[in-house]
């Protein structure tokens, strides 16, 4: 049989196709599918692993993250690494695995040999009437598809239709896990990028969640000097201190005042911050960073938080403080592969729990429980 009739014949067939949604009754569930057919230049991919992201929750719990709203059913994911199994016409970059094992063993995938890929999932229009992806800033395109965020289905799920030139080679060295790890390493890689962290750049990271562990195994690989981790959760400062021993840590307590926890932040620091990563999005926690932050320094939020805050406006402007932004990331993977495959960075101690996609909702209660004291929740599917 030729390629297209194998895969007609196994879309009939188990396994099912099935992900993990969620929708604005803020229900949680699987949901079964049909084994999607790729059309000109996109991949079919078998999704191997991917990591609940803090948004996942947040679309979930919540509804909505501040102008993206679930509207409709939702599939959930963005995190993900793969295998190529089947390609539509035109696509040259990538090759599909061979299917007799699906065909007469289809639960046991693991040997299927097509090209192994992380997915970037946000893709952009690429008109070169948007002056956003014609001058490389496609991260800003108004037109952007992203996976997972409403109202375009995720990732998480078996199968999932990729356009063939946003995925990205992955090395057989790097795991599937470490693969899905890439999207979190793309934020961090594009702060660093934006903030122009140098070698010996005095550091703070106020937050030791997902993005703020990743962004410190980046300004560690860096050469940032001297580290200071800020958190509430001594489990994720212990964490912290075990992926970078050289750091010092700061716990702070719920309700303490910013200033009180910037004069705890320069103490242990032992001088004022030259750049503050503030990866919690949290207003308090904001307010901090700006009071630890040196004259001329830089305050670069990565967190994700409400949308009025207030901050230190005359603090700030008497001191020249900066205070910067990122939305997402561009042209970041490539660079996120190399960087894990030489092993200036280890991402794989991040993941902390595992789980079947069949145990989808029981991965999501735990990623979003905090006694659960998961860094990184991981749903695999071999």
């Amino acid at each position: 049989m030729g390629l297209s009739s194998d895969f007609d014949d196994i879309r009939t067939r188990k396994p099912e196709n099935i992900g993990v949604f969620t929708n604005p009754e803020h229900e949680l569930y699987l949901k079964s599918g049909p084994i999607p057919k790729p059309g000109p230049g996109v991949c079919l991919v078998h999704v191997r692993a991917t990591g609940i992201c803090g948004s996942d929750v947040h679309f979930w719990k919540k509804g909505n993250i501040g102008d993206m709203v679930v509207v409709g059913e939702n599939g959930l994911g963005h995190e993900s690494a793969g295998v190529v199994i089947d390609v539509g016409d035109g696509v040259t970059r990538y090759k599909p695995g061979e299917l007799e094992r699906l065909l007469h063993r289809p639960k046991d995938l693991t040997p299927c040999s097509g090209d192994r890929v992380a997915l970037e999932c946000g893709i952009p229009c690429m008109r070169a009437t948007c002056d956003f992806c014609r001058t490389g800033r496609y991260n800003a395109c108004p037109d952007v598809v992203f996976f997972s965020t409403p109202p375009y289905h995720g990732t998480l799920t078996r199968y999932h239709l990729h356009p063939e030139e946003w995925l990205h080679p992955l090395p057989e060295k790097l795991s599937f896990e470490e693969g899905s790890l890439l999207e979190p390493l793309s934020v961090a890689l594009a702060g660093i990028d934006r903030s122009q962290l140098r070698l010996g750049d005095s550091l703070v990271i106020c937050g030791a969640g997902p993005i703020g562990l990743v962004t410190l195994l980046a300004a560690h690989a860096a050469g940032a000097n001297p580290i200071t981790v800020v958190d509430l959760d001594t489990n994720r400062l212990e964490m912290a201190k075990q992926l970078v021993p050289r750091i010092e840590t700061v716990q702070v307590t719920m309700g303490e005042a910013p200033k009180d926890v910037a004069a705890k932040i320069k103490g242990v620091l032992g001088c004022e911050a030259k750049l503050v990563f503030e990866c919690t999005g949290v207003e308090s926690s904001v307010q901090s960073a700006i009071y630890s932050c040196r004259f001329g320094g830089m305050v670069f939020v990565i967190g994700c938080g409400k949308e009025m805050q207030n901050i230190p406006f005359a603090y700030m402007s008497a001191r020249e403080i900066d205070l910067r932004f990122q939305y997402r990331y561009r042209d970041t993977y490539p660079k996120a592969i190399g960087l894990v495959a030489s092993g200036l960075i280890d991402l794989k101690p991040l993941v902390t729990h595992r789980f079947s996609l069949e145990e989808g909702e029981k991965a999501f209660q735990t990623a979003s429980d905090p006694a659960a004291r998961a860094i990184k929740v991981q749903i695999l599917d071999d």
